[in-house]
């Protein structure tokens, strides 16, 4: 029902996708996960950060520990939430309607109390004789080296302070860099937890996408992805940081719509396993055969089977057969009717005239 009046209206049908078999999880569960998913992501981002002077500040240990725990929190709660851990993963399954909006709202708010928590731990751990070590006024300016920055904040630009010139990444070049990592990010999520995926091991490829794009984007911003991520450096550091946290929570956004946007233009709609293309068949006024795949110009993702009250593409493909079929098939039978009836009053005339011959 839901897709026939999309069609009506010209709007492109949507519907949540849900893998067959698996069970269905309250709001209150899937919410927990999110936030525990959340707390461990973010504990293994920003606590390595925070310490990672003892690594001589190199973004390799920051993006191990990021793509193994986000392997692991995968791993354990994702099969509950979905193991988004990061707002912008969970507007682009949204987008690409393989979320509920319902869940949008409380699903942010709970992934940012996740990363807070996180962010408050390793705060609170921070030896107090650490930051003037480091030449750092307090914890607080200890903790804003783990934020994201630009331009004379970026991680290039620190590192290259002393040759009077330093390398600076201007809002643009930031802004670019977080939204097109983002959506690569966003992508390879949609794409392997989707059910039509054949790629095996969907956490250590999530894990293994951030772990590398962290990689990439440090030198300009010292790798967000995740508007959370960034929220939870804010909140206990100092000074510029909350002059520049917009672009990393408006960047991810971005990203993450744009992706499900194109995941959703380029990808069929799936009914079982092989391909159909009504447009392009002379077998249009026909019932495909079990197990074919619609192709659609939208991605629903599974909306086909999962809406029990919905009409199929296949179905409105072939109605108008159908109910052709159903016309010709009454007009038939009438007339056959009308002969049959016919045939039968002459008959019954023939003989009553017989009988009043016989009469007389």
């Amino acid at each position: 029902m839901s897709q026939d009046l999309a069609a009506q209206s010209g709007t492109p049908a949507v519907a949540v996708e849900t893998a067959a078999g698996t069970p269905e999880h309250g709001l209150f569960a899937r919410l927990a996960a999110e936030a525990f998913g959340t707390f461990v992501l973010v504990l293994g981002i920003v606590g390595t950060a925070t310490f990672n002077a003892a690594n001589n500040g190199q973004i390799l240990p920051v993006a191990l520990a990021a793509g193994l725990l986000l392997m692991a929190a995968f791993a354990a709660v994702g099969g509950v939430s979905g193991g988004h851990f990061n707002p912008a993963v969970t507007l682009g399954m949204t987008i690409a309607g393989r979320a509920s909006w319902a869940d949008l709202v409380p699903y942010w708010f709970v992934q940012t109390v996740g990363g807070t928590a996180a962010a408050a731990v390793m705060f609170s751990v921070i030896p107090t004789t650490l930051p003037a070590l480091l030449g750092l006024e307090d914890k607080a300016a200890l903790f804003a080296t783990t934020a994201n920055g630009f331009g004379s904040h970026s991680p290039l630009a620190t590192l290259t302070q002393g040759s009077g010139t330093p390398a600076e990444f201007s809002l643009w070049g930031a802004l670019l860099v977080e939204v097109v990592a983002t959506a690569v990010f966003v992508g390879v999520f949609l794409a392997v937890t989707s059910k039509r995926s054949t790629a095996t091991g969907a956490a250590a490829v999530i894990g293994l996408a951030l772990g590398g794009l962290l990689i990439v984007t440090w030198p300009v911003t010292n790798g967000s992805l995740n508007p959370v991520r960034s929220f939870a450096s804010t909140v206990f550091a100092s000074g510029w940081t909350w002059d520049q946290l917009w672009l990393f929570v408006v960047a991810p956004l971005l990203g993450g719509a744009l992706a499900a946007l194109f995941y959703r233009a380029f990808m069929p709609v799936v009914i079982d396993d092989e391909v159909y293309f009504p447009s392009t068949t002379e077998r249009v006024g026909t019932e495909p055969a079990a197990g074919l795949v619609v192709e659609h110009d939208v991605v629903d993702d599974g909306a086909l089977a999962s809406d029990p009250e919905s009409t199929s593409v296949a179905d409105r493909v072939t109605g108008k057969a159908t109910t052709t079929d159903a016309t010709s098939s009454d007009a038939g039978t009438g007339k056959a009717d009308a002969t049959d009836k016919s045939a039968s009053d002459a008959g019954a005339t023939d003989g009553d005239e017989d009988g009043k011959t016989a009469r007389s």
